[in-house]
């Protein structure tokens, strides 16, 4: 059972580009503390290695069922008819079916530490909506959720799951906000920033409430890395390609950052290439341009430098809602500026493709989030030498996305 987090700023080659304020108007930077949880905060800015995991959390990780399985997928192997060697880690197996509660867990913990009774956040596809909801059930807080609103039209079993747990949640752009207002139409597919800055306006709108971020944050990532460095234990070989789909950045960083950072300080993985996967749908790593830019649509939140697409981008309505947002995390565009990381971008229909042959091979229907990793493995593994190893994370399962496999197979 993982102990620490692992941190990789202080494994960088060059420091990250600290959050910024806008020239005009208030400080948003002054904001934070208003609206994340304390440790939150003293965790985007540490540049220690390994942050302590609180013994309350690493409880509530065995509960759901961390650590979670390492698979060889002997079946995807077969049916591609070659002679890598493919593995992958499963955080479906987690009660939300994927790796979001890792954070949502920490995040809810310490938002409680702080005397919060009430949270809010974003969600594209749902998975992050139901990793908080269960997290602010587990620790007796209140969850309010801003679904986009092509997710909340489509994706009703995790809407209903939410509320399950005892969630809120409204579709957005929502008339709940002064940002969803002014983005409200019925015909409107939302996008993740606008989702974002409905959370934030609507935290500071109240007492006791804070805001849990899905991805982007520094934080985020780094409570993720508990699947990489399970992963490294549970390998039996160094891959010589790792592999993780992208959407802000927390799963790709999740399980690469713990073997980059071995890599970095001279300890191993020296052959890996490191493949980050994203949809066409959202191509920032591909296409973005590296500035400073707002995470959320608004702009309510500090800037970041990231590879971005433009924070009031709204990417067209895909299977694949998780992917849906314009930017990538600062440590991940970082890395990708310095060729550590590869990135590539795939169509929906590429993906589905992949998806349903590793459902058929491999017995397990994966989220079209991670479906977008499996498109770039079944690539790869027909490219790459006999013997080769490929390592990747399957986020999620797809159990919860049927309306995407429905219109996928009609």
């Amino acid at each position: 059972m993982v102990s620490r987090w692992y941190n990789i700023a202080a494994d960088l080659p060059i420091a990250l580009s600290p959050p910024r304020d806008p020239d005009e108007g208030e400080s948003r930077i002054g904001l934070l503390s208003k609206i994340l949880p304390s440790a939150l905060i003293d965790q985007e800015f540490t540049a220690e290695r390994w942050v302590s995991i609180p013994e309350e959390v690493r409880d509530v990780y065995r509960r759901v069922g961390r650590p979670t399985p390492l698979f060889r997928a002997e079946g995807l192997e077969r049916a591609l008819g070659v002679k890598t060697r493919i593995y992958y880690k499963f955080e479906g197996v987690l009660p939300v079916g994927s790796h979001k509660l890792n954070t949502a867990v920490a995040q809810a913990y310490y938002a409680k530490a702080d005397g919060a009774v009430e949270v809010a956040t974003e969600t594209g596809a749902g998975q992050w909506g139901m990793a908080v909801s269960l997290a602010a059930a587990l620790f007796g807080l209140k969850a309010v959720v801003f679904m986009t609103r092509s997710s909340y039209n489509s994706k009703r079993q995790r809407l209903t799951f939410m509320r399950t747990y005892g969630a809120v949640v409204y579709p957005s752009p929502s008339e709940v906000t002064e940002a969803g207002r002014r983005h409200y139409r019925p015909d409107h597919p939302g996008s993740l920033g606008i989702a974002i800055s409905e959370a934030v306006e609507y935290v500071l709108s109240g007492e006791r409430r804070r805001y849990l971020p899905g991805s982007v944050m520094e934080f985020v990532l780094m409570h993720q890395t508990v699947i990489g460095l399970e992963a490294v234990e549970q390998l039996p070989e160094e891959p010589d390609v790792a592999v993780a789909c992208v959407g802000g950045g927390s799963n790709f960083a999740g399980f690469t950052y713990p073997m980059i950072g071995m890599r970095l300080r001279g300890e191993g993985f020296e052959k890996t290439r490191f493949v980050a996967v994203e949809s066409e749908a959202a191509p920032k790593l591909t296409r973005g341009e590296y500035k400073y830019d707002f995470p959320d649509a608004v702009g309510v939140l500090p800037m970041l430098k990231m590879y971005t697409l433009g924070h009031d981008y709204v990417p067209p309505a895909i299977h694949a809602a998780g992917l849906r947002y314009h930017g990538a995390a600062p440590s991940l565009s970082l890395l990708k500026r310095l060729g550590i990381v590869e990135p590539l971008a795939y169509p929906q229909e590429e993906v589905m493709k992949a998806a349903v042959l590793f459902a058929r091979s491999e017995g397990v229907v994966p989220a079209p989030e991670s479906a977008h990793a499996i498109r770039a493995v079944i690539d790869l593994a027909k490219k790459l030498p006999d013997g080769s190893v490929i390592a990747f994370n399957l986020s999620g399962h797809g159990l919860l996305d049927a309306d995407a496999y429905e219109k996928f197979l009609a």
